[in-house]
């Protein structure tokens, strides 16, 4: 597993072996260096002690294979590779981010994670016998533009979640979410279409306030 960590002055990257695609069965493998690895598959040892935000960035630019010019990930942030993480302008996830991309990941636009969000591409089979042998696979994940995942999501492997859609706290997300859907629960369901009329308010019924004349 990929590990970004940032305690106090120092930042601590762990790099697994190469990434399965999307669809393969496996077997299962674990294990971690203490390094960085850049897209051109080079790994640098060690990771420098640098000025925490700025050290983030620069590592976060170099792990993912792509990312906006604007994004802010809370530490610790964990992931499998990286390099099949694809991110969006103006992504921010909150503290204890979790992605394991042995599929492609991809993130859109304006998204917002909160804490504890999960984001799981791989997976097990479900009959013991081939589960004991180790096997794994991958399914891609693909989050749209303007999503707000709220604290504690987790999202399963092959999951698609439409563009302005909003997934309540602690859900776990089996299923595709339609665009501009409020969904929520675990599993998680659609339970309404964001509609104009919420432009007006910010939190369930509490309206912004009218600019004053």
């Amino acid at each position: 597993m990929t590990c970004v960590e940032a305690c106090g002055e120092s930042q601590v990257v762990f790099v697994e072996a190469a990434a399965v695609g999307a669809g393969v069965a496996r077997p299962a493998v674990r294990g971690t260096l203490h390094a960085v690895v850049t897209p051109d598959g080079r790994v640098h040892f060690p990771v420098l002690a640098l000025e925490p935000a700025r050290s983030r960035d620069a590592i976060l630019r170099r792990l993912f294979g792509r990312i906006g010019e604007k994004f802010f990930v809370e530490p610790p942030f964990r992931c499998d590779y990286g390099s099949n993480i694809a991110v969006g302008e103006n992504f921010y996830a909150n503290y204890d981010c979790v992605v394991l991309d042995c599929a492609v990941v991809t993130i859109g636009d304006n998204v917002l994670f909160g804490p504890g969000v999960h984001i799981y591409t791989a997976g097990h089979p479900a009959h013991p016998e081939p589960r004991n042998a180790g096997i794994e696979y991958a399914m891609p994940v693909t989050i749209g533009n303007n999503v707000w995942l709220g604290g504690g999501v987790i999202v399963t492997p092959g999951v698609t979640i439409g563009e302005n859609a909003v997934i309540g706290a602690g859900s776990v997300v089996t299923r595709d979410v339609p665009p501009s859907a409020i969904a929520a629960g675990n599993p998680c369901r659609a339970l309404r279409t964001i509609t104009d009329e919420d432009r007006k308010f910010y939190f369930r019924r509490l309206p912004f306030e009218e600019p004053s004349r």
